[in-house]
């Protein structure tokens, strides 16, 4: 298995949860991270190796990062497994598959690549690289059928891990957060790119927010491997000192929360399950962004929740127009529009029961059928 950052060790983790009890003697190895661990995977590379996104970003760890691919590919090739499984990560996951299937080792991808969204073109990829893709928004069994992919609706794993009515209070109480605080979580990301780009300017808009309602809370979850770097940002930065850093706890910042501002990701979905209102961002690299979004996004949304939705029910505010100032007045927007925020929690809820399913069930189901054909 290879999951190459913290929402894919999260899918991977869960998909672990129904390969153990189908299957109690398997063993699983490759590249993973904490979620993956605690289950007993053993990886070869940190998971960190992998966690770089655009294209200019890419370049600068491309000789590493295709280093791995080589060495992990002969090492599979030496010693076969039964099945291969590439979480997400399909710019380094579709290659290494299709190489693995050529020589005759099967192979899974999990998750299904947007290709309904931006770059069409890996849907041609996937044809040659996975004999089953695990699906986990239900209109993809179908678009995949016209591409002749084999795959399976499994639902979305974190929609049966989020609880339908998360509890806010118990979440306050657990973080050390006051009761009635009004609360920010800021969430720029999990890459040391994201970061790089985004962290600076959530600050900038914490302290332009602050200045509006001095009694705002902001909390910022990072991950352990990343919080130095955090530190220092946020020491360099207007908010030095007024937000909370947790170490990683995302889930519980967006069930402490009453509004997030947040990075473009799976996060946003996250976000949605846990029924907050958010404003969604992103910058990168203005040569990646150039070359990724405006030549080949296939939609007018970014954002899950929105794609989700097939309208603009949370704001995406992004690249050039993702200015402090304006990033500040679309989250402190939702504090001030409590009916708004009702009915997007309606959305939310329906859209929860759409995706609940027994993912861990249905995944070991679909991998039994593979490694059966």
């Amino acid at each position: 298995m290879v999951a190459g950052e913290a929402s894919g060790d999260l899918l991977a983790g869960l998909l672990l949860d129904g390969l153990k009890p189908r299957w109690p003697d398997v063993q699983t190895v490759g590249i993973g991270g904490p979620q993956m661990l605690a289950r007993g995977f053993q990886t070869w590379w940190p998971q960190e190796k992998l966690a770089v996104r655009g294209y200019v970003e890419v370049l600068r760890h491309y000789a590493e990062i295709a280093g791995i691919r080589r060495q992990l590919r002969a090492r599979l090739l030496r010693e076969p497994p039964d099945l291969f499984i590439g979480v997400d990560a399909p710019d380094f996951n579709l290659d290494l598959e299709t190489g693995l299937r050529g020589r005759g080792i099967r192979t899974v991808h999990f998750i299904c690549p947007s290709f309904w969204a931006w770059r069409p073109e890996r849907v041609h990829k996937l044809s040659a690289a996975a004999d089953h893709v695990l699906c986990i928004f239900p209109f993809e069994p179908a678009l995949l059928a016209e591409h002749g992919v084999a795959g399976s609706y499994v639902g979305h794993p974190l929609a049966r891990v989020i609880p339908m009515a998360p509890d806010q209070a118990a979440a306050r109480r657990a973080l050390g957060l006051e009761a009635d605080a009004t609360i920010v979580a800021l969430l720029p990301g999990s890459r040391r790119s994201e970061l790089r780009y985004l962290a600076a300017r959530f600050f900038e808009t914490a302290a332009l927010m602050r200045q509006s309602r001095p009694t705002l809370r902001f909390i910022c979850p990072v991950l352990p491997a990343l919080r130095a770097e955090m530190e220092r940002m946020l020491q360099e930065g207007p908010m030095a000192g007024q937000v909370t850093l947790l170490d990683g706890q995302s889930h519980a910042a967006l069930a402490a929360c009453d509004v997030t501002l947040i990075a473009s990701g799976t996060a946003t979905l996250e976000a949605a399950l846990y029924k907050r209102p958010m404003v969604i961002s992103y910058y990168m690299n203005p040569l990646s962004w150039k070359l990724v979004m405006q030549r080949k996004q296939l939609q007018p949304w970014v954002g899950l929740p929105n794609i989700l939705s097939r309208e603009f029910v949370v704001p995406e505010v992004l690249q050039e127009a993702a200015t402090p100032s304006a990033l500040a007045d679309a989250t402190l927007a939702w504090l001030d529009s409590p009916e708004r925020v009702h009915a997007l929690q309606q959305r939310f809820s329906a859209m929860h029961a759409e995706l609940q399913r027994d993912t861990p069930t249905l995944c070991a189901d679909a991998i039994q059928k593979v490694l059966a054909g």
